[in-house]
């Protein structure tokens, strides 16, 4: 996929969002409480960050939160509606507007801020709903950038949807994971020969299993494209580990949030019960997060 292309369409999707969605994702009105905010303000806090770039920043989502007085904020992101809504919300809180730059996060260059008065390399670098709209051949890319961004001992955070969630949601996620990842079916069938036949009846009853219908693709606003009509990849939380560390990252840690205490079908008979037990479940190193949680966070130091 051309940069070009899948880039113009991220910043389709994205367009229409800027003033909307903080309060659709991190205030009262989110469909679940942005949980991952706190421990990005704990690892920041723990590693004594003062200067720090969120690559990727939205709307200021995390920015606008952090504590002014303890961090010097700095933040671009890709679509042009999004930069423009981060300097506004900024601005109110006395962030010159030249700390909010546009960029996109394979370019090296866009993680150096315009402003000469900036302090570069950082000493943390958070990247925040970006990764899924990455084609898997630049994540390695983007990785090395934010390492690159951040001073020897600096700090990175890195989310990513979890792409062993769909073991444990039944759904169509679910097949696609057993499928490609699992059984790798297309190396299957090249060696199926004369077994073709009963191998397909038994994708077929694979299938079968789980619930082909959901989620429902989720559409964009307007004219738009969706989230799920973009690219919008998960991750597998051990795959990208080894892609940090390999990147020059010691102390690496995956820290899980957005938990489920059941499959998702299930919230919709007992929607207060499935939040209240799915809140419950929120530690960030519990190893059932590897399944449950259908969001990380890795968190490594330069060395």
């Amino acid at each position: 996929m051309k940069k070009t292309d899948y880039e113009a369409s991220i910043k389709a999707c994205y367009s229409t969002w800027g003033d909307n969605y903080y309060d659709d994702y991190y205030t009262n009105k989110a469909a679940y409480p942005p949980v991952h905010r706190a421990l990005i303000q704990q690892v920041l806090h723990e590693a004594n960050a003062h200067t720090v770039l969120d690559a990727g920043c939205g709307p200021a989502s995390i920015l606008r939160d952090l504590d002014g007085a303890a961090h010097d904020r700095y933040g671009f992101d890709l679509t042009p509606e999004m930069v423009e809504e981060a300097r506004r919300v900024m601005q109110t809180q006395g962030v010159s507007v030249d700390h909010i730059w546009e960029g996109s996060v394979t370019d090296p260059q866009a993680f150096k801020a315009p402003s000469s008065e900036a302090s570069h390399p950082f000493d943390a670098a958070l990247c925040i709903g970006v990764l899924p709209h990455i084609p898997e051949e630049a994540d390695a890319t983007v990785i090395e950038n934010l390492r690159d961004a951040v001073r020897t001992g600096g700090v990175v955070i890195l989310e990513a949807r979890n792409q062993l969630f769909s073991l444990f949601t039944l759904n169509r996620y679910s097949h696609d994971f057993f499928l490609e990842e699992l059984v790798q079916v297309d190396a299957l069938r090249a060696q199926a020969g004369d077994q073709q036949p009963a191998l397909d009846r038994a994708l077929a009853q694979v299938e079968a299993q789980f619930r082909m219908d959901i989620p429902p693709v989720r559409k964009g606003k307007k004219d738009e494209p969706g989230y799920d009509e973009v690219l919008s990849r998960t991750h597998n939380p051990h795959v990208l580990k080894a892609q940090f560390e390999q990147a020059g990252f010691r102390d690496v840690r995956t820290l899980f949030y957005h938990y489920h205490a059941l499959p998702p079908m299930c919230e919709a008979a007992m929607p207060a019960f499935f939040r209240k037990q799915s809140l419950a479940m929120e530690h960030p190193e519990d190893w059932r997060g590897y399944y449950m949680a259908s969001a990380f966070l890795l968190v490594g130091r330069r060395a």
